[in-house]
């Protein structure tokens, strides 16, 4: 039985969001959610524990308008353009007031997701070794190995309220295709009680059961669908839009001056009503000028089980290939071209379609 879980953003982030939930934003510096974390800031959701790989712009934004009161996070950095100004205050000065922070590395955060999404109590990660980040989150923890005897350090697992992540596509359904760099958006997706999904189209079943592999997360896994084109600016989706590196550079002047970032943030999302205005506002020579070319991936044969008439054929098609000295690829174009098939041909075929 099919459910269409195609909802409008604003009502998908009313219906899943809450005030003092626990929100991964995931996304591995290609297809970062922003339009929702904008939609958050909108509805004046707050309180809310913040957990994402690499805390970038979105959080520097999210943690201005008030919605954070704490971070979960690995590597702090505004993808290689500048510091995260705002994040800064809060740690360094504490303004305006401080921000509880729970730090990990890259692969601990991983194992986190992976551990929340298999329902594990834990997962073990040898990297701590020798670092000092265990000195200042007490999460992770010193075990003894009960094999071989030795010591190894620990992660609990991190399970969300909702998960938000951004796709290339998807069906009405719910089965999100996603392709290029992607993180680790199924794991965080699996981890959470609820899971949204911002894609820039929406395809018809069939395009996504030609290439199912293409599926990283599954319809029984997403509570909504949303349609934002562009939605994950300024951060890129492959196939669709380039990087705004420009955006990224100019937010290191604005998040550095409180009242400039505040402004921003009245300017760009406040007062725009949802994405499209947003992107008004922006400017949408900006984004014309972000627009990439085709560059088709390859394409395989995934196969498909033949009926009964057809492997009679087909058998037919690699003998008569192999005394004309064909190849069995000879054979295959026969049998798709329908040349040599006898099935429901004639006077002579049975109820089965086969030759009687």
């Amino acid at each position: 039985m099919y459910t269409d879980k195609v909802v409008d953003l604003h009502d998908a982030i009313a219906a899943h969001v809450h005030s003092g939930d626990t929100i991964a934003i995931e996304g591995f510096s290609h297809l970062i959610p922003f339009a929702a974390g904008h939609e958050i800031i909108r509805q004046g959701i707050d309180d809310l524990t913040f957990c994402r790989m690499t805390p970038d712009l979105i959080c520097d934004m999210m943690l201005a308008a008030g919605a954070v009161s704490k971070l979960v996070c690995s590597f702090f950095a505004s993808g290689s353009a500048g510091s995260l100004y705002e994040i800064r205050r809060r740690l360094e000065q504490h303004d305006p007031a401080p921000l509880e922070v729970e730090e990990y590395s890259h692969h601990a955060m991983v194992l986190r997701y992976h551990a929340g999404a298999a329902r594990l109590p834990f997962l073990p990660i040898r990297s701590f070794a020798g670092s000092d980040i265990p000195k200042i989150n007490p999460q992770i923890k010193l075990v003894e190995d009960p094999y071989s005897g030795g010591t190894t350090y620990v992660v609990p697992p991190l399970n969300p309220d909702v998960t938000i992540v951004h796709a290339q596509r998807a069906d009405a359904d719910g089965n999100v295709q996603m392709w290029g760099i992607t993180g680790v958006q199924q794991e965080a997706v699996y981890a959470a009680d609820r899971a949204i999904v911002l894609v820039e189209e929406i395809v018809d079943r069939e395009v996504v059961r030609a290439d199912p592999n293409r599926t990283l997360i599954p319809a029984h896994a997403v509570d909504a669908v949303c349609v934002v084109p562009q939605g994950a600016h300024p951060s890129y989706v492959q196939g669709s839009y380039d990087r705004d590196c420009a955006f990224y550079r100019e937010w290191t002047p604005i998040s550095k001056d409180p009242q400039k970032l505040r402004e921003w943030l009245d300017t760009h999302i406040r007062s725009t009503r949802d994405h499209e205005e947003y992107l008004d506002v922006l400017g949408r020579e900006r984004m014309a000028g972000l627009a990439v070319g085709p560059r088709p991936s390859g394409s395989v044969d995934y196969g498909r089980r033949l009926l009964g008439t057809e492997t009679a054929a087909a058998a037919a098609g690699e003998h008569a290939a192999a005394r004309s000295g064909g190849t069995e690829a000879d054979a295959r174009a026969a049998l798709a071209s329908g040349v040599g098939s006898t099935a429901g041909s004639g006077a002579g075929a049975d109820k089965d379609g086969g030759q009687a």
